[in-house]
C-alpha cells in the first residue's frame, strides 16, 4: 500500500487535533470526562498489492504449485544433512547475538509493563522524626521535645485524551516489533550458519580435488623427469610440469587457510571459541534438493521483517495520538493524609491530619510551535514507517525471485558444466597418452590439464552457489516463521 502523502501548514494540523470544530465548549468538556476520547488516527494494516498466484522465476528445481512443507520450525532438515541439524540445534543457546536480541525483546516487554503503570494511581508514602530544643521565654529555661510524622499522598492522571492508552499501544507495537526482530535475527543466524557449513563443504570438496590433482600432476613431473633423463623431453617440458605442480599446491594451501576462516565462523555463531571447535572434512557435496515454495499471497505473512515494519507503523500512528493529547489540559487528581504529634502516638486522636486535592489541570497557552511541531514530526514519522513497509515488502519479493532464478538457472548451469567436466577429464588423458607417445609436447598436456581443473572446480562451486541459493530461498520464504507467532522463549 503507498503511504498517503501529508504536507502540514499550522492550520491543516490544528484540523487534524480538533477533527470537525465542534463548538459546545462545556458540553463537549463533560462528554470526553464521561467517555474519553483517543485522538489517534483510526489505524489499518496495509492491505497487500494484488499478487499474481505464483512467482515468475519458478521451474524445475522450484515447483509452481504452494506447499506449507516449508513452514516447519526446523527447516533445515530439508537439506537432510545430520551434522548441520546438529549444529543448527547448537546455535540456539550459544549464539551471542541471539542472546542478546532476546535481551532487547526483553527490553522491550518491560517498556510496555511500564507504559501500563500510568493507568494506575501513584501512593508516595513518608515518614520523619525530628528532635528539637526550644527556649521558654517566661523563665529563660531550655527544654527538649521530639516531633513525629507520618503520612502518603495519592495522585492519578484520569486517561481523558487517550494519551496514556496511546503510550501502551506504541509500546506495545514495539514490543511486537522487537519479537518479530528476534525471529529474524533467529532466521537469520540460522541461515547464515547453514550457508557457512556449506561453504565449508565445497572447500573441502575442492580441497580433495586440489590433492587429487597434486599426486597426479606429480606423477606427470616424475614421468617429464624420467624422459629428460632418458633425453626423450627437454628441459622446457620438466620446467612446465614443475610450475603447474607449484600452481597446483599453493591454490591447495590458500583453500585450506579459508576452510580455517569458515569453520572459525561457524564456532562463534554458535557461541564457542574457534581454538576449541574443529569440524571433520565432509566428502562430496550432496544434490540440492527440491526447495518448497509458498504462494505470493502468503509471503508477507511468512517474513518477520514485514511483520516488524507493520508494528512500526502502528506505533507511529499510537504516537500521532500522544503528540495531538499535547494540545488539550492535562488533569491530575490528588489526595493526601497523614498523622503529626510530639507525643509519639502517631495514631492517636487528633493527630490526624488530610487533604483532598489538589485537582490540578495545565495547559500549555504558548510554547512557541512546539506542540504544533511535535505533532508534524510525528505525522512524518508515520509516513516514514509506511515507506519502510513498501520498501520491505517490495525487497521480499525480489529476494524470493532472486534466488528462484538462482536455483533454476543454476541447475542448468550444472548440467552444462558436468558436460564440460567429462569433456575435460577426456582432453587431459588423450593429451597424457600422446605425450608419452611423443605426438605432443608438454605444453599441450599442461593446457589440457588446468582445463580440467578448472572444469571441476566450477563445477564444485556451482553445487555450492545452489546449495546456498537453496538456504536463501528459504530464509526469504520466511523459514518456518508465520504472522502473529511469539518469540521463543527457548533461549531463555
Amino acid at each position: 500500500m503507498a503511504p498517503e502523502r501529508r504536507r502540514f501548514s499550522r492550520a491543516r494540523v490544528t484540523g487534524a487535533i480538533f477533527p470537525g470544530r465542534v463548538q459546545g465548549g462545556p458540553l463537549l468538556l463533560t462528554l470526553s470526562l464521561l467517555a474519553g476520547c483517543n485522538l489517534a488516527p483510526h489505524y489499518q494494516p496495509p492491505s497487500p498489492p494484488n499478487l499474481p498466484a505464483t512467482f515468475k522465476e519458478t521451474g524445475p528445481w522450484t515447483p509452481a504449485q504452494p506447499s506449507d512443507t516449508s513452514a516447519r520450525q526446523d527447516w533445515w532438515t530439508i537439506m537432510a544433512d545430520t551434522r548441520l541439524n546438529d549444529l543448527e540445534a547448537r546455535i540456539e543457546l550459544g549464539s551471542p547475538q541471539l542472546a542478546a536480541a532476546v535481551a532487547r525483546y526483553d527490553q522491550a516487554r518491560a517498556l510496555v509493563r511500564r507504559a501500563r503503570a500510568e493507568f494506575f494511581p501513584q501512593i508516595d508514602a513518608s515518614s520523619s522524626a525530628e528532635r528539637e530544643r526550644a527556649v521558654l521565654p517566661q523563665t529563660g529555661n531550655y527544654f527538649d521535645y521530639r516531633t513525629y510524622a507520618a503520612g502518603g499522598t495519592v495522585s492519578w492522571e484520569p486517561d481523558i485524551w487517550g494519551r496514556i492508552r496511546n503510550l501502551v499501544a506504541a509500546a506495545r507495537s514495539e514490543a511486537q516489533a522487537s519479537a518479530d526482530d528476534l525471529a529474524g535475527m533467529r532466521l537469520s543466524l540460522e541461515a547464515e550458519l547453514a550457508e557457512d557449513y556449506f561453504q565449508l563443504r565445497g572447500l573441502d570438496a575442492r580441497i580433495d580435488v586440489l590433492r587429487r590433482t597434486v599426486s597426479a600432476y606429480q606423477a606427470a613431473l616424475n614421468l617429464t623427469t624420467t624422459r629428460f633423463s632418458g633425453g626423450a623431453a627437454s628441459e622446457l617440458d620438466v620446467g612446465r610440469a614443475r610450475t603447474q605442480l607449484a600452481s597446483v599446491q599453493s591454490e591447495l594451501d590458500q583453500q585450506v587457510a579459508n576452510r580455517a576462516l569458515t569453520e572459525h565462523a561457524i564456532a562463534v555463531l554458535i557461541g564457542e571459541e574457534p581454538s576449541l571447535f574443529s569440524l571433520p572434512p565432509a566428502g562430496a557435496l550432496d544434490p540440492v534438493p527440491v526447495i518448497p515454495t509458498t504462494a505470493p499471497s502468503a509471503l508477507l505473512q511468512r517474513r518477520p521483517d514485514v511483520a516488524a515494519a507493520e508494528r512500526h507503523m502502528a506505533a507511529a500512528n499510537a504516537r500521532i495520538g500522544i503528540a495531538r493529547a499535547a494540545f488539550f489540559p492535562a488533569i491530575t487528581l490528588g489526595a493526601s493524609g497523614g498523622s503529626a504529634t510530639t507525643t509519639g502516638m502517631l495514631l492517636s486522636a487528633g493527630t490526624g491530619v488530610w487533604a483532598l486535592g489538589p485537582a490540578l489541570a495545565t495547559l500549555a497557552v504558548f510554547d512557541g510551535g512546539r506542540r504544533f511541531a511535535d505533532l508534524a514530526a510525528m505525522h512524518a514519522a508515520y509516513a516514514e514507517m509506511a515507506a519502510n513497509y513498501r520498501q520491505t515488502s517490495l525487497t521480499a519479493f525480489r529476494e524470493v525471485e532472486d534466488q528462484l532464478a538462482l536455483l533454476n538457472h543454476l541447475a542448468d548451469a550444472s548440467a552444462r558444466q558436468e558436460e564440460a567436466v567429462t569433456a575435460a577429464a577426456r582432453t587431459n588423458q588423450l593429451a597424457s597418452i600422446q605425450y608419452r607417445e611423443g605426438a605432443v609436447d608438454y605444453l599441450q598436456v599442461v593446457i589440457a590439464q588446468t582445463a580440467e581443473l578448472q572444469a571441476r572446480e566450477g563445477m564444485i562451486a556451482i553445487a555450492t552457489r545452489r546449495l546456498v541459493a537453496g538456504i536463501d530461498l528459504v530464509r526469504a520464504m520466511g523459514g518456518g516463521w508465520r504472522a502473529g507467532q511469539a518469540a521463543s522463549p527457548r533461549h531463555r
